[in-house]
């Protein structure tokens, strides 16, 4: 069963950036939609962006412009390159990914395997 672990998650100050990273148990090449969604408490789970196996990315509008994703097979890692970071962009970000070639779900609800999270403060 596939595995994901997220790091780089971290405390800086408002219109700072960050790069979170998500290792993969095993090579995924072809098979997985991956995501990142993020949650504060007292809030549902939701989706910052998403990237499948073509390449095709789509981002929340909250964070267009501002956030990449991106992914490395041979590195068997997922990216999430986060720039000009807001006070409200603070969450626990999570990856996931979910074994289909396309993202045309983007619910958290659509992936099926998660890492633990890592935490990112934004501080104004």
């Amino acid at each position: 069963q596939l595995q994901v672990m997220e790091s780089g998650g971290g405390s800086v100050e408002s219109g700072g950036s960050l790069t979170l990273s998500c290792l993969a148990s095993e090579n995924t090449y072809g098979n997985y939609c991956w995501g990142w969604f993020r949650q504060v408490p007292g809030s549902e789970r939701e989706v910052v962006a998403v990237i499948d196996t073509a390449g095709s990315r789509s981002y929340a509008d909250s964070v267009k412009g501002r956030f990449t994703i991106s992914r490395d097979y041979v590195e068997r890692t997922l990216f999430l390159q986060m720039n000009s970071l807001k006070p409200e962009d603070t969450a626990m970000y999570y990856c996931a990914a979910d074994a289909r070639s396309q993202c045309s779900g983007m619910a958290a609800t659509d992936f099926n395997y998660w890492g633990q999270g890592t935490q990112v403060t934004v501080s104004s």
